[in-house]
This record gives C-alpha cells, structure tokens and sequence, in this order.
C-alpha cells in the first residue's frame, strides 16, 4: 500500500495510511484474517513448529513468491497487449505446468520432503507405462490379439485390444495374417514384436508409441473440458483392459511392482495402501491358463513387499496394503461374489487385505443407496467370520449438488466409512463437513486426478482450500498417476501443486497433511474404537501410529535443517 501522488492526495484531503483511523482498520482487517486462520486445519500444529522448521517454512515461501513472479508470471504483455506464445501463472493446468515445475526450486524442496503415507492409489493405474511396454517385449511368449482386424484410425483408438502369454512357438503366431488387415483371425495370437513389426504407422517405435496412448490419457484428452466428464471417463475407463492384460502375468508383473515400489520410497512414501479392482485375469509364470481367484497374486504382492524391504533401497519401507475394490456398475449378485472372494482373501491373507471399496465412475455407476442392502450383507457377513474389512469409500468424486452421485456423501458416512475418496463435491455441505471432522473421518484428496478427469480447470479451482480452510482433515493423493501422466510415481506432483497454487498451502500445510496420512493408515487392523483412539491421541499416544508420527516428526526436522542450509540465500533472517 503506497502513494504514487501524495501531494495531489493531500489537496484533495485522502486520508493518508499513518492517520489513526486507517491504522485502526488495518488492525481490524489484521485480526479478522488471524481469527479465521485458528480454524484452518493446520492451526495447532502450526503454533508447535520448532524454531528450525518455522524457519524453512518462511524460506520455502520466499521461494515460492519468487518463482511465481519469475517462472509463472507470462501471459499478457502489458506495454503491447499482445498475447505471449505461453501463458503462464501460478496454479497453471498439469500439463502446461509439468516440464516447467519439475526445473524449480520448489519441485527439489517437495520431492526431498518426507511424505508419510500413499492412502489413495489405484495400483494397476500406477506402473511406469513405457517400462511396462518394454517388459512386453522382452518377456517371452508375449502376444497381441483382438476381437476383430484394427483398420480404422477408430479402431486404433478405441477397439478392444489385449495382450496375453502363451506357449505357442513364435513361429506359429507369425504365421497368421496380420492384425492390421482384413485376413486377421478375431482373437488369435500374434506375437508382440511380430505385430509391432507390421504396425502400419512406423514399425515398432510408432507400436510404442500408439500402445502408449492405450494406456494413457495423453494431454489433448484433458485439455477439452467442455466435453465433460463422462467424454474423459470413456476414455480413461479403456485403458485398464489394455494395462492390466500386459500387467498381471506373473514375470511382468513382480518387475513392475519392485520398480515402483522403489519409486515411491525414492519419493519419500513409507507406507502404501493399494487400491485394485479384482476384475482382472492373473497368469502364473509359464501358465497359458489364467488362475482362478486370487490368492497365487496376493502371494507374489506380500512376496515382493517383503524381498523389497529387505534391501537397501526399501529398509526404509514399512509394508503395502490392499484395499479390496470392485466395481459399482456390477449388478448384486457380481458385487457379492466379489464380497466373498474378498473375506475368502482376507482369511487366507490377514496381513494384506485391509479394507473394502467400490470403484469406477460415479455418475455412471451404482450409488451407494442401491447398495445399502449388499453392503449391509457383507457387515453381517465379516461379523459372522470373525474378519474386520471396514470401508474406504469413494464418495463425491462428482460435479453434482443434490444429485444421487452427490449424495453418496451421506450415505458413506452413515455406513460407517473410515475415509472418502475424493470427496470433490464435500465443500458444498456444512452439516457433513461438521459429521466427518466429529466422527473423524479424512478425505483422500487427489488434485491433478480431479484436474483431469474434468471437475476442476486447475489446482485454482479446486476445493481443496475451502475443506482445509473449514478444519477438515485431509491427505494429499496420487489416484492414477501412470495413466494420468505424471511420468513419475509418488506424491511430488500433487503436492507441487498445492504448494505452488495456493497461498494458503506452505509448507506447513503439507507437513500437517503428512501427518494425517499417517493418523488415518490402516497399518494394522483395529476395531472403530482403537481406530478413532488412535486418530484422537495423535503423537501423544501409545500405539503404532504414534510411533510412526515421532518418527515422521524426526525425519521432517532434519529435512527443514536441509532446506535452511541449502537455500540460506533465500532467508530474511540472515
């Protein structure tokens, strides 16, 4: 606040910002700001910071303000009105942002940051696309097949398309007409590199490059929000079939999960809990016949989750979880069975299986109310088996307001869930805000994937700030980060964003939402009771959790003494 003319200003009688009154506004308008930052949810913990961390959280928004004014700040040119080849500003849109962000300042200090807990991640959405495709190749007995010839440019985009192991000699897949043409057999096999070999658009590094584009949703796909949501769910919803049938044979699959296992860690995630559709078809190593059921892959998850721990880059990893899901478009009878497939597991697994969840697109599936009858069944039905699979719905993942899909919110209250998924739509209902801060529920924010899939244009526009500004407990997220684009697994992305987009978020805010995701980890089973007791207790209490907070505490302190001596120009202080 400044004068540009002060002796014009004085003529014309402008109070002037010394004179009393003016001073006594700014006081009020002072406190007014301090008075609703006691409700934010970063609050307490704010007013506990040690002098070390107090001091890199001011230096890391020194660092932000800079960059925002140097990095981010193209868009108009003000002196010729003309627009620059590139917009650019603070809260940018993922894609625009990505290749610039992953240069800054801010990105090394957030991916150095310890991040606690992964708690919304769908795994077979996770793995590392191109190095997925490179297993593909160099796995024996790889084949391509689908249901009819891909002609079209249509067919490449859109048509059915999967990959499977087989013991047929090579030779003999060579042999068959092309997949590209009209003499190709529906369904038979043709081997990877003999199909990518005679792909018509390049060979096989155009092959790659179209089965990238299977698998992922490309930037074009999300840039055209006025097509909708339900436009980029047809297409996110297609690659799933294409990932997992590279995915879940046996050899392709321990590879996979070893490498992102080491990226998570090297992203500063000590513990993950998984979410995955159990839709998919598993092949032993060798085997032309898929398994039936799933206990040889929960075998080989808590297999490669141990030998990962057991190495040098993993010491530091404390377990994986699986999340039970699947999918809320299935009529009862597919859900139940499903239900006790998952209790079947959780048996056989007790250490894996950690909670129950219903996936796919919400405004196109099942609400939660058509399924209180179902889900009622299962309660009933652990209760009778002596397991403990609690709920960790999906709910509000919507742009709805008194809709069905909106009121899954209240239903995944009422049926007792532990955390929401998402929760996009959750800021536009204060009575349920109030019920999960009471019933201490944490919301599983995932801001690029809500960014994408169309319900917000930006992190500028997502309701992340109004939750946490209300008190309401809330972890930063990933969702899908393979199909989604990030090119690099953890939580770094997401909380860039946040960092970088909005004001209220420092590095503070992250802290406390680190802490959260460790308050709300499922890392061993507990009834509703133990569970709230901990969540209350905090780092003041006796059980793991605790533990784990002090530990996280620890490892936080050392980062801020790293951030304050490698970044000390960018301290005021000094």
């Amino acid at each position: 606040m400044g004068s540009d003319n002060p002796d014009w200003e004085l003529e014309e009688g402008l109070p002037q910002v010394e004179d009393p009154f003016i001073q006594q506004y700014l006081k009020g308008r002072d406190a007014l700001i301090a008075e609703e930052q006691k409700r934010r949810h970063d609050a307490t913990y704010r007013v506990s910071l040690s002098p070390i961390a107090a001091r890199a959280c001011k230096i890391v928004s020194q660092i932000r303000a800079r960059e925002q004014k140097e990095v981010w700040s193209t868009g108009l040119d003000a002196a010729t009105a003309h627009q620059v080849d590139e917009i650019l500003y603070p809260g940018v849109m993922f894609h625009h942002a990505k290749g610039r962000m992953e240069k800054t300042n801010l990105w090394k200090i957030v991916e150095r940051m310890p991040k606690g807990s992964l708690l919304h991640a769908h795994m077979d959405a996770m793995f590392d696309i191109d190095f997925l495709i490179d297993q593909a190749f160099s796995t024996p007995g790889i084949h391509m097949l689908a249901p009819k010839p891909l002609l079209s440019q249509k067919d490449y985009e859109v048509a059915p398309v999967f990959f499977q192991f087989s013991s047929q000699p090579a030779a003999e897949g060579e042999k068959k007409a092309s997949i590209w043409t009209e003499g190709y057999e529906s369904s038979s096999l043709i081997p990877i590199k003999t199909a990518a070999a005679s792909f018509p658009n390049g060979g096989e590094t155009g092959f790659r490059e179209w089965l990238q584009s299977r698998c992922m949703l490309m930037p074009e796909h999300s840039y055209n929000h006025y097509h909708g949501v339900d436009a980029i769910w047809a297409i996110f919803t297609t690659t799933f079939p294409v990932i997992n049938s590279i995915l879940m044979y046996e050899p392709i699959f321990r590879a996979c999960f070893r490498r992102m296992l080491g990226q998570l860690t090297a992203d500063g995630v000590r513990y993950v809990e998984f979410r995955i559709a159990f839709v998919f078809r598993w092949r032993k190593e060798g085997s032309d016949q898929p398994e039936d059921g799933y206990e040889e892959w929960c075998r080989v998850v808590e297999e490669e989750v141990e030998h990962f721990k057991g190495t040098e880059e993993g010491k530091t990893f404390y377990e994986a979880r699986i999340i039970w899901t699947t999918l809320r478009r299935f009529p009862n009878k597919e859900i139940v069975d499903s239900m006790k497939h998952c209790i079947a597991t959780k048996h056989a697994f007790p250490d894996l299986i950690c909670g129950f969840d219903l996936v796919g697109q919400e405004d196109l599936g099942r609400p939660l109310k058509d399924l209180v009858p179902v889900l009622f069944w299962f309660r009933k039905r652990c209760a009778e088996e002596e397991v403990d699979i609690p709920f960790f719905f999906h709910a509000g993942e919507c742009l709805g307001d008194g809709d069905e899909t909106d009121h899954n919110l209240f239903d995944a209250i009422l049926l007792g869930t532990r955390r929401i998924g998402h929760g996009f739509s959750l800021y536009k209902h204060p009575l349920l805000i109030d019920l999960i801060k009471e019933k201490k529920i944490m919301v599983e924010c995932c801001p690029i994937s809500n960014e994408i899939l169309r319900l917000a244009s930006s992190i500028k526009s997502h309701p992340l700030p109004a939750l946490l500004s209300r008190g309401v407990p809330v972890s930063l997220c990933n969702d899908d980060p393979a199909i989604l684009g990030h090119g690099k697994n953890g939580l770094t992305h997401d909380f860039w964003q946040a960092l970088q987009g909005l004001q209220n978020v420092d590095l503070a805010g992250l802290a406390m939402m680190v802490q959260n995701s460790i308050r709300w980890s499922c890392y061993e089973d507990q009834s509703t009771a133990e569970w709230k007791h901990e969540i209350g207790e905090g780092i003041l209490g006796e059980g793991l959790k605790a533990a784990r907070l002090r530990e996280w505490h620890t490892e936080f302190e050392k980062f801020c003494e790293w951030v304050v001596l490698e970044f000390a120009e960018f301290d005021e202080d000094d």
